[in-house]
């Protein structure tokens, strides 16, 4: 769904240039609540996953293809305020190296794409989960629902940002129809690709799982008679309760208060999310490296309603063009299986520089914040 430079006019363009630079301010000060020194990398690494992801473009339809947006699938796993700047650094990687989004269209990517997706997602997430049994088999079943839900919204805010500024003159009607019906099927395959993906994270780590904190289940407590001593590394209670010295700290290491006579818990150290990290971006890499060059070469669902229904009379030609990378492949390497999968790794890395560097400069400041405070 990236939309090219030259489909929606200059005035439009600008006023979604603000709403996306505002988002990503907003963005910002939301991340340093959301990230930590552990998904601080995580959340590099989840953009570099969408960046591959989004090029095995899967069929949908005769003639047409979608591939993954990410919105959901960011906010989920990181928080909703890293997931727009997840899928914003993505955005500004296509744009900027692979001429893949227009630049002067960069903006209305970023709203739509990021901001919508991220905040429709987030926001059926978060109500399906409270009302939901709180069990693992939940967040994965909420996860398929946001993200089918979410691509049809981006379709019909395009739409909306076309009605106020589209640049050739078409029924906005039947741009409607036909941008959110072919939309409906790839949101079924946004929905499956991110409940696959969350549900392998959730299955191993779902402390790495930002949406599924509180939901996976409580930690475990050991009961056992008052008069019973307490077994190293536990703390017996004066009603009867022992509580497990493995117990889970509270949020940020900070204990709250406990009654007379309750067991105070002694944090256990955090596990490592080193092999979860490596195992990500082995994936990250054999998708954009390998399984990209069976993508779908159909055009996807915007570029096809917009040769359908005469939105692209006006496109232009996009300001990278001449990029050695433009078009997903490395200029002058004529093998086109070497091409793409070279560029395709050259994206990932690329990617996931960017947005390391990003989330730890962010994760940074907290901490210096919080010194200061402290």
């Amino acid at each position: 769904m990236h939309v090219p430079d030259g489909f929606i006019d200059a005035p439009v363009s600008v006023a979604t240039g603000v709403v996306a630079a505002g988002a990503v301010a907003v963005s910002l000060r939301g991340a340093r609540r959301e990230l930590d020194e552990r998904t601080a990398p995580l959340a590099g690494l989840v953009a570099a996953f969408i960046f591959a992801v989004q090029m095995l473009n899967f069929p949908v339809a005769a003639g047409t293809s979608g591939h993954l947006l990410g919105g959901a699938l960011a906010a989920i796993l990181v928080g909703p305020y890293t997931g727009v700047l997840c899928v914003s650094v993505v955005l500004l990687m296509q744009g900027v190296l692979f001429a893949d989004g227009g630049l002067t269209a960069l903006g209305v990517n970023i709203t739509d794409m990021a901001l919508v997706t991220t905040v429709v997602a987030y926001a059926i997430f978060r109500t399906i989960v409270k009302l939901a049994p709180h069990r693992r088999r939940t967040v994965t079943v909420a996860s398929f629902v946001a993200a089918l839900v979410s691509v049809p919204a981006a379709a019909v805010a395009f739409t909306a940002i076309y009605a106020l500024g589209g640049t050739a003159d078409v029924a906005i009607g039947k741009v409607f129809a036909a941008m959110v019906g072919v939309h409906v099927l790839i949101g079924i395959g946004e929905a499956a690709i991110t409940a696959l993906t969350v549900g392998a994270v959730v299955a191993v780590r779902p402390d790495l799982v930002y949406g599924a904190r509180g939901v996976t289940g409580r930690p475990l407590e050991i009961r056992s008679s008052p008069l019973a001593p307490a077994a190293p590394g536990q703390v017996a209670r004066a009603d009867g309760p022992v509580a497990d010295a493995a117990r889970a700290p509270e949020p940020d290491g900070v204990r709250a208060p406990q009654p007379d006579g309750a067991a105070v818990p002694a944090a256990a150290p955090k596990r490592s999310a080193r092999r979860v990290w490596w195992a990500g971006l082995a994936a990250a890499l054999l998708c954009a490296g390998v399984v990209s060059f069976y993508a779908s070469a159909s055009p996807d669902g915007l570029e096809k309603v917009a040769h359908d229904k005469g939105i692209d009379k006006k496109a232009e030609d996009h300001a990278a063009k001449d990029s050695p990378l433009a078009d997903y492949g490395v200029e002058d390497i004529s093998d086109a299986r070497l091409s793409g999968g070279l560029a395709g790794v050259i994206g990932v890395g690329a990617t996931l520089a960017v947005g390391s560097g990003v989330f730890i400069v962010v994760r940074r400041r907290r901490a210096a914040a919080e010194s200061e405070r402290g």
